[in-house]
Formats: C-alpha cells, sequence, structure tokens
C-alpha cells in the first residue's frame, strides 16, 4: 500500500545503509585491494560528515524524497506507466531498468558540462577510494540530482515500491562498487556481466582523463557496453593506478571546508 511504503521508506533505506556500510567496512579490513595513500581517520571524517549534511538536507527540502514524487504521480495519475498500465510484474523491472539507464546519462552529464563537472569532480577528488567515497558527493550535486530524480519518476509514473527498491539498490551499489576490496578476477569476470564491480568502477576514478571518462554505470554495467564507454581494466594496473584528480592532490584538500569551496577554486574541466 502506498502509506506502508511511504512510512517505511527512511528505517528501510537506513537499515540498508548502515548494513552495507558495515559489512564493506569489514570486507575493506579483511580483503583490501589495494594499499591506501592516507590512513582512514584523514578522510573518513569528512567524507561521512558530508552524508550527514547531504541527509540532512535532502529531508529539510525533500521530505518525501523519490518515493513520494512516486506516490504523488500516482494519486494524480501522472507520468507514463498511470496512462498506459501494465502489470505489476512488468513495471517494477521495467522502472528500475529506465531508472538505471537515466542514472547513468545523468553522469555522463555530470562529466559533459563544466559547471556541471565542478560540483561533481568532489567525488573525484578523492585520493583514495573505498566505500565513503562511495557517499562522497557536493551538497549541491545531491540537491540537484534529487530534483533530477523527481522529475523522472513523474515523468516515468514508476511505482512507489519500485522507486525505494531502486534508491535502495543504487545507495547499496555505489557503496559496493567504490569498494576498497578484493574479488577472485575470474569471480569478477562473472559478476560484471550483470552488475559493476569495484574493479571495474575503480578505472573511473583514474587520475588519466581518458579511464575517469569510462564506466560511468552504478549499477547495471551494460550501458557503459552498449554506448562505448567501457574499459575492463587500468593502464597502469590497480594496484599501481593513481586515484582522484591532478589539481587536488594537496592533503589540505581532504579537509571539509576545502571539500563544501572546491567547485569555486581551480576551475578545471576534465579533457
Amino acid at each position: 500500500m502506498p502509506d506502508d511504503v511511504l512510512t517505511q521508506e527512511p528505517l528501510l533505506r537506513l537499515a540498508a545503509f548502515a548494513g552495507i556500510l558495515l559489512l564493506m567496512m569489514l570486507w575493506e579490513v579483511l580483503a583490501p585491494r589495494r594499499s591506501r595513500r592516507y590512513p582512514r581517520r584523514r578522510r573518513w571524517p569528512a567524507n561521512l560528515l558530508l552524508v550527514a549534511i547531504n541527509t540532512l538536507l535532502l529531508r529539510l527540502l525533500f521530505p518525501l524524497a523519490a518515493v513520494g514524487g512516486a506516490l504523488l504521480a500516482e494519486q494524480r495519475g501522472w507520468g507514463l506507466f498511470q496512462l498506459w498500465p501494465l502489470p505489476f510484474w512488468l513495471t517494477l523491472p521495467f522502472s528500475l531498468l529506465v531508472l538505471d539507464f537515466l542514472i547513468y546519462l545523468q553522469h555522463r552529464l555530470f562529466h559533459a558540462l563544466p559547471w556541471l563537472w565542478r560540483l561533481h569532480r568532489l567525488h573525484h577528488s578523492d585520493p583514495d577510494i573505498d566505500v565513503t567515497t562511495g557517499l562522497r558527493f557536493h551538497p549541491l550535486e545531491i540537491l540537484l540530482s534529487m530534483g533530477i530524480k523527481l522529475g523522472i519518476v513523474i515523468l516515468l509514473g514508476a511505482p512507489p515500491l519500485s522507486v525505494l527498491l531502486f534508491e535502495v539498490l543504487l545507495n547499496a551499489s555505489s557503496m559496493f562498487n567504490h569498494g576498497n576490496v578484493r574479488l577472485p578476477p575470474r569471480l569478477d569476470a562473472w559478476l560484471r556481466l550483470l552488475l559493476v564491480t569495484p574493479d571495474m568502477h575503480r578505472v573511473h576514478h583514474s587520475v588519466i582523463p581518458r579511464e575517469t571518462n569510462s564506466n560511468f554505470g552504478f549499477n547495471l554495467p551494460w550501458w557503459d557496453r552498449l554506448l562505448g564507454t567501457y574499459r575492463a581494466q587500468p593502464e597502469a594496473g590497480h594496484r599501481r593506478m593513481t586515484i582522484g584528480l591532478n589539481e587536488f592532490q594537496d592533503p589540505a584538500e581532504l579537509r571539509l571546508d576545502r571539500l563544501l569551496t572546491q567547485p569555486w577554486r581551480q576551475r578545471k574541466e576534465p579533457k
């Protein structure tokens, strides 16, 4: 029921977030893929404070989030699936597929347009990559992304349950594919046929621009393969590749105040 979805949404998302975060943190301790350039105590405080700031802003400005947009569309009869309804067993997977593809396109847009890149580059400027990198986004990017997502959800008329499931999957996959974790090569090769693995997404965080502009997918790997943005491995290998952006390698850039003001400093675009 719609009211149940709306009532349980914050609790379900929090439980999924906390569970995946703790699992990934433990996995990174037990089976790390790369050596860290900086200890966790240097990077994690600012990264996790960004999560707290972003969560607070979203709840203040978008209290019902994307699920609320889906409920509104359902009540008002807005969107594609409300005008031309399909059986739920078709609507659910199709909604997940369309939403994932649109997130892929949005990600490419944030790389392509200089003013959007200045927001998104905070995510890429992390000099290490681990589970907290998957949560490290500028508040303005988070708010803009939510506005875009709300518009898409309403235009699509996606069922509230599918939107809730997508939000949980997107958050979980972001933490998973940014993880500094080791997978057996054969398992990674099989998994990346179905989802974005840490080794696949790590290429996207390379300091080399042509690698940064590849592997844009967060959840499903198919869009990169279909649209020519897939790159199997980094040139330098996963252990030797440099993570981050050349212009933000100074350790002072790990401070929260520097992260929040980063879009208005050193305005360089990817090449």
